[in-house]
């Protein structure tokens, strides 16, 4: 896959998360799922607007993605998420059979606006993922900009 798709797919993962904070859905997260170089889901964090804490945007695009698959298997697809995932949605791409995973902020980026999942990653051991799952992180500076919206947000709702 070219750099130039890549940007375009995290792009569109970008206006995903801005998405979600102008309509008060969640936090600044979006992320979108490729197959054969096309995006097939796309969307971003629900938990305040559906009252789940599942709700993130991994989680949704995988659901999404095989739905419109019809299958449980995304091995032949990738994830692009505007935020290195947390470990309930890390899981979930495993699960998914995913193996290729591109994001932009990191979990400390999330940290320094209010999400903490540093307890969960201390309680887990993730150290054998590198095995399953290539991590490549591109655009931090795009993917920073919903980070950025989010925490000046004055009616935000914190979770």
């Amino acid at each position: 896959m070219r750099k130039e798709d890549r940007s375009f797919f995290m792009e569109v993962a970008v206006k995903e998360a801005f998405k979600g904070i102008q309509n008060q859905n969640g936090g600044p997260f979006g992320a979108v799922i490729t197959h054969n170089g096309k995006v097939i889901a796309k969307t971003h964090n629900r938990v305040i607007s559906s009252k789940d804490p599942t709700a993130h945007a991994e989680i949704l695009a995988i659901r999404e993605a095989s739905k419109f698959l019809d299958k449980f298997d995304l091995s032949d697809c990738e994830i692009f998420s505007t935020c290195e995932p947390c470990p309930m949605c890390l899981s979930a791409i495993l699960w998914a059979r995913i193996k290729k995973l591109y994001y932009g902020c990191t979990r400390n980026d999330a940290e320094d606006i209010g999400f903490d999942d540093r307890v969960i990653y201390e309680i887990i051991d993730i150290k054998k993922e590198k095995k399953l799952l290539k991590k490549i992180m591109i655009d931090r500076d795009k993917c920073l900009l919903p980070f950025i919206e989010w925490s000046k947000k004055q009616n935000k709702i914190t979770y």
